[in-house]
């Protein structure tokens, strides 16, 4: 059976306060609907740790700065509540426009030093959306703990870290990428991909992997990159806007590896644009 689906903050802030009289720990998975396999498993790790699970879907304009790219957002709904079921959420949040950003709201969350480097540097205000969305979502659901896919792992730093800032009272939790048998990160973009795309986009992670592999053998990036970049090409990759070793959690840019690194890349294949990261 699918768990209810409420779009209203008073119905939503009526029944986790009730949860919260019952001494019950809320967990939240904010997503922005389309879910797979890695969204699952946010919601299968809040099941596990909490008494109360919200999943949260909600497209965020705020976040988008092609309104193409809004506008050809997979919005499946109905699809998504019928994966949610048998993992016995309690509740699908499902606000609206009004419902996030009233007539008249004029109040931007801003997280620097994290925001100026990879998807920040080429999505002007992207992160400035995740974070206002994020923080109103956290204020709206009282949750105790919130779960995020580290496929976006700069996402998740920036969260963090506004969270902490903040002095907003919830444990950001983590959870490890979702991958398809042949190695490509779990997405909602992958949807838009082509039958014939989609063939050639676990060719990013397998770069990302020979690279990790090489770096950890002491090379460095910048005699890694030509070859990286001719294999991605090869591959029918059209644009690589990032292929960086990064501190893990300053994100500050290393070509040999220093300390907990991680690998992260951005790049468009048949006009969608991948992301990935990899723990070096």
């Amino acid at each position: 059976m699918s768990a209810p689906i409420i779009r209203t903050l008073p119905e939503l802030r009526a029944l986790t306060r009730q949860w919260h009289r019952e001494g019950a720990t809320i967990g939240v998975v904010p997503t922005m609907g389309a879910l797979h396999q890695g969204h699952l498993s946010l919601a299968r790790a809040a099941r596990a740790d909490c008494d109360r699970v919200i999943v949260t879907i909600f497209v965020n304009p705020k976040q988008f700065n092609n309104p193409d790219d809004l506008k050809n957002y997979p919005r499946t709904e109905h699809e998504d509540a019928k994966k949610l079921a048998p993992i016995g959420v309690d509740v699908i949040y499902v606000p609206d426009g009004e419902q996030m950003y009233p007539d008249g709201f004029a109040t931007n969350v801003s997280v620097s030093g994290l925001t100026d480097v990879l998807c920040g540097a080429h999505r002007p205000g992207h992160f400035d959306g995740v974070a206002t969305v994020v923080a109103k979502l956290f204020g709206q659901t009282a949750a105790d703990r919130a779960y995020f896919g580290q496929k976006d792992w700069q996402q998740l730093q920036v969260v963090t870290r506004m969270a902490r800032d903040l002095d907003i009272d919830i444990e950001v939790i983590g959870c490890l990428t979702i991958r398809e048998e042949d190695g490509l990160a779990m997405s909602s973009r992958n949807l838009l991909l082509s039958d014939r795309a989609r063939i050639h986009a676990p060719k990013l992670a397998e770069v990302m992997e020979d690279m990790a592999e090489a770096l950890r053998a002491g090379g460095s990036m910048s005699a890694l990159m030509p070859d990286a970049e001719k294999r991605l090409k090869a591959a029918g990759f059209t644009e690589i806007e990032y292929l960086d070793l990064r501190d893990a959690a300053s994100l500050i840019q290393h070509d040999k590896l220093t300390g907990e690194c991680r690998l992260f890349a951005a790049a468009w294949l048949a006009g969608i644009r991948l992301i990935d990261n990899i723990a070096v």
